[in-house]
Parts: structure tokens; C-alpha cells; sequence
């Protein structure tokens, strides 16, 4: 059943003809004639990078949460629901709460043409600038410098996650291009914590900083994330600690585990909040086991797991992720957009399924037909075959194998389909 802020979101949807259309002029605009919101923010940790940042923010979150503070998050896209983007003081934030101030964005912005983003991220900072809080978790949308996220002038810190190429078409077709593209969120004086990063996109990312005069705090500089002995080493100038490794599965984990302990303790938090971002975080779709759900009943003695990772880096650490797991045949149902990097998201995951099974993205107009990413697959080096949805992909996996392990793999989109019927 639709509610009342679908219908306001489809609303928003039709006042400009694309969905990316990256400028801040319009944000400044609807901010303008909102009051400037985002100038009555409690302190801002601005989150950009190619992989990584939803795992980071959760993980920073779930720290500062266990120290008691009271945490906005923003994050895009959502899975299931709109509301997953808006979290106020640790709470999802209510229909009526949301119906209400996305019904005041779109009376303020009069009719002008804005992007649904845009729009949107607006309503997210109004509704944060009147929830109390300690911090706001700010998690850039595309690239950086003209993402609709980026009107924070102090924010308290800024993050940079690892960049790679992805959204060429946006944000430039070099890594140095694109790594300059996030580079944007930098602010004058304002810490910036640096995940791991390719030389090319460092010394980009070095240059923005020193520009502004905003101090950089680089993995493999001035702090190191590394598994030892079954457990996560973290150390910077502050002194080493030694805790589990991180309840989000795959090695790529750590370095995302490492970027928000720094977070941490430039924000002066202690070993609470240290144990808590390694051990509590909650991130969907992100190498996530299914446990329930008409999937599960399907499959009973399948193992299912859920990524949304859609990138030729996101390919290698799925890849990785299941070379930690214990050996069992492992089969791929993937979907993906027809914007993304089919060949590089495949490749890395070619020694590690028996097959895969394409299907289109439910209900998604830009999804590249399920023919066009079996021939991807095959081209390079998975068997594959097409099914018309993932409950038809699934059968004919568990026919051959009833206790195989499935990962339904290759797009937020489709993971968002999947957790509506099995979240």
C-alpha cells in the first residue's frame, strides 16, 4: 500500500527531468528559503569515498552510541524503505514525521526544478536541525564536491574512504579526477581522516588538504589497521588497540574499521565506543546472511547471502570475503544497471562460483538485461544461464545442489528487492 510520503516522493521525483544533475545551486536555493538548516547542525563527520562509507558511518555510529551520544545518520540509497536515509537520534525517522517534512520542502521549493536527491537531502538536514542531538553522520550521495550533502562550512570532520572508478560518466574517467571529485568535501581546518588509497588518488586528496590548511590523518601514515592473530591491531599516535575483528564479514572490513577508529579518536571517544564500532555495527547488504523469508523457505538447506556491491572494487571484496569463508560450492543469482562496470564487478569472482544465474532487476528501468550479464559472465569466465526472477534462479541452483551457498550479488537495487520480501 503506497503511504502518504510515497506519494509526496513520487511528487519529488517529477520536478527535474533526470536524477543526477550535479550542481549546488539549486540546493542553496530550497536551504535558502528553508532558513539554512545546515547552519543549525549539531557537529557534522562528512563521509565521502567510492566503497566503504555506509560500513564506516554504521561503525562510527555504533561507537558513538555506545558512548551515549545521540547520532544522526543521512545515507542514499535506501534498500526496503525511503525512511532507511533519515535517522534522527538513532531512530529511523517516522512516516509522520517524514510525510510532514517533505510536504514543507515541497511547498518551499515552490515548483522550481530540483533533483529528487536534492530535495530530499533539504528535508534531511531541516528535520536534523530540529532534532537535538550530539552529531550528524553525513554521507555523501555521489562524488563530493557537488553533492547536494556538501553546505556543511565547519564540519567537525571529514572522512575519505578508498576510492576507486566508478560513475565515470559524473565525476571524471581517472582516479585522480574522481578521488578530486571527493576531495570537494574538505573544509579549512577541519580534520580529514583518509581510508587506504592508490598513490594517484592520495596525492590528489594531499593537495586539497594543504590547500586549506585541514589536517590529514592518512591510513599508512599516521594510523595502521591490520588482522593479527584473529584479531583487529589498530595503531596510531595515540598508542595500539587490540580488539575482535569486526562483526561486518570480509577482510576489506578492516580498513573501514580502521578509518572510523580514527574517526573515533580524534572525537575523543574512549574503549567503549572502540569495542562497540567493531562489534555492534548493523550495515544491510553488505555481505549479509539471510536467514528468513520466502527465500529461505524455498531453500531450506541453502546457505544465502546478500551484497549490494556493484564496482569492480566491490567485486574483490566479495571475493575475498569468500575466500575466508569455509569451502562449499558457491553459486552467484546476480542483477545489475546498465551504468555500472559489468566485466570488472566479474571478473575477480571468477574462481570462486560454480555458475552464475542473471536475472533483471525487478521494477528498475536502467537494470541491463539479464542476457547482457550472463554473456558479461561468461566473457569473463563464469558459467552462466538466465532465470526470470531470483525465486527461479534459486530453484534451479538447489535442484542441482540443495546445499549450496547463494550470493545474490551485483546491485543495491536488486538487494533492495530482496529485502522487501525477506528483510
Amino acid at each position: 500500500m503506497t503511504s502518504a510520503s510515497d506519494a509526496i516522493l513520487a511528487r519529488m521525483m517529477a520536478l527535474h527531468p533526470k536524477i543526477i544533475d550535479l550542481t549546488l545551486d539549486r540546493v542553496w536555493r530550497l536551504l535558502a528559503a528553508l532558513g539554512n538548516p545546515q547552519d543549525d547542525l549539531p557537529p557534522v563527520i562528512h563521509i565521502a569515498g567510492t566503497n566503504g562509507k555506509g560500513s564506516t558511518q554504521a561503525m562510527i555510529r555504533a561507537g558513538l552510541e555506545a558512548e551515549g551520544k545521540r547520532v544522526h545518520a543521512y545515507t542514499s540509497p535506501h534498500l526496503a524503505r525511503f525512511h532507511e536515509r533519515i535517522r534522527l537520534a538513532g531512530t529511523l525517522i517516522s512516516e509522520d514525521a517524514l510525510t510532514a517534512i517533505l510536504d514543507e520542502c515541497y511547498a518551499a521549493n515552490g515548483g522550481e526544478t530540483i533533483t529528487y536527491f536534492e530535495i530530499t537531502t533539504c528535508a534531511a538536514l531541516l528535520a536534523f536541525a530540529r532534532t537535538p542531538a550530539d552529531y550528524v553522520l553525513l554521507e555523501v550521495g555521489l562524488g563530493g564536491r557537488l553533492d547536494a550533502t556538501n553546505v556543511i562550512d565547519e564540519p567537525a570532520l571529514t572522512i575519505i574512504t578508498p576510492v576507486s572508478i566508478d560513475h565515470q560518466q559524473y565525476l571524471g574517467e581517472t582516479l585522480a579526477e574522481i578521488a578530486g571529485e571527493k576531495a570537494g568535501i574538505i573544509k579549512r581546518g577541519a580534520p580529514c581522516i583518509v581510508g587506504p588509497q592508490a598513490d594517484e588518488g592520495l596525492e590528489v586528496i594531499e593537495d586539497r588538504a594543504a590547500r586549506v590548511a585541514a589536517p590529514l590523518i592518512a591510513s599508512g601514515q599516521h594510523w595502521h589497521a591490520r588482522e593479527e592473530a584473529g584479531r583487529l591491531v589498530f595503531e596510531d599516535e595515540n598508542g595500539l588497540l587490540d580488539l575482535p575483528l569486526p562483526n561486518l564479514p570480509g577482510p576489506h572490513q578492516i580498513e573501514n574499521a580502521g578509518a572510523a577508529l580514527a574517526a573515533l579518536r580524534v572525537l575523543g571517544c574512549g574503549d567503549t565506543a572502540f569495542e562497540a564500532a567493531v562489534t555492534r555495527a548493523e550495515w544491510p547488504a553488505r555481505m549479509q546472511r539471510l536467514r528468513r523469508g520466502p527465500l529461505i523457505e524455498a531453500a531450506p538447506q541453502a546457505e544465502l547471502w546478500l551484497d549490494g556491491g556493484h564496482n569492480p572494487s566491490a567485486g574483490q571484496a566479495i571475493a575475498a570475503t569468500l575466500d575466508r569463508l569455509p569451502r562449499r560450492p558457491t553459486w552467484l543469482i546476480c542483477g545489475m544497471l546498465n551504468t555500472k562496470d559489468v566485466g570488472g564487478f566479474m571478473r575477480p569472482l571468477a574462481g570462486h562460483a560454480e555458475g552464475l544465474v542473471a536475472v533483471s532487476i525487478p521494477g528498475e528501468a536502467n537494470t541491463l538485461p539479464a542476457e547482457v550479464t550472463a554473456a558479461a559472465a561468461e566473457k569473463a569466465g563464469i558459467t552462466a544461464e538466465t532465470a526470470e526472477t531470483v525465486t527461479q534462479a534459486l530453484t534451479r541452483i538447489t535442484a542441482r545442489d540443495a546445499t549450496a551457498r547463494v550470493l545474490i550479488c551485483g546491485s543495491l537495487y536488486l538487494a533492495g528487492s530482496i529485502l522487501r520480501e525477506n528483510g
